[in-house]
């Protein structure tokens, strides 16, 4: 955005964080929702997992991995990898092929046949800032802004948080 910004595509001025959304832990409805609660369960967590699928090429994705190397469980977690699309991570896990699924939050909660464990320990975590602002190009710039605005609003903020992430200002 910042790029954007300086090359005069996007209102300076109209710059608003979204939603900010964070890292989980998806499985296949009804399997048992896994203790992930703190660091060591989450460590635990994935030792004795039979399959993990993330996105490796990703931002989400890479973070698991420097996890991983963080943990010092990256050699024995290695061979239970099954890499994904970002697009395939939470549906590998519905579809079986998977037992965990490391993703953003609006997948692991919007997948029909998963749910949603819960977003990594907070030492672990990793936030990502979603904004929008305004095309110095518009067509309408005050229908833009109105629509950024009910994105920042409480019936919004529900919705995202329905949603597993949370509005930026936490």
């Amino acid at each position: 955005m910042d790029d954007l910004i300086k090359q005069g595509k996007i209102a300076a001025d109209s710059r608003v964080g979204i939603v900010r959304v964070g890292i989980g832990v998806g499985v296949r409805d009804g399997a048992p929702k896994p203790d992930i609660s703190s660091v060591e369960a989450f460590k635990r967590t994935l030792l004795s997992a039979q399959s993990i699928t993330t996105a490796p090429a990703g931002a989400t994705g890479e973070h698991f991995v420097k996890l991983l190397d963080r943990l010092g469980i990256a050699d024995q977690v290695k061979g239970k990898i099954k890499p994904n699309a970002p697009e395939r991570v939470a549906q590998a896990v519905a579809d079986g092929e998977a037992e965990l699924a490391i993703g953003g939050t609006f997948d692991l909660t919007s997948t029909k046949g998963v749910q949603f464990a819960g977003l990594l320990p907070a030492e672990l975590q990793n936030w990502f800032v979603n904004t929008a602002g305004v095309s110095a190009t518009a067509k309408e710039p005050e229908a833009a802004r109105a629509l950024i605005k009910h994105l920042t609003t409480p019936e919004a903020a529900a919705v995202i948080k329905a949603k597993g992430m949370e509005p930026p200002g936490r």
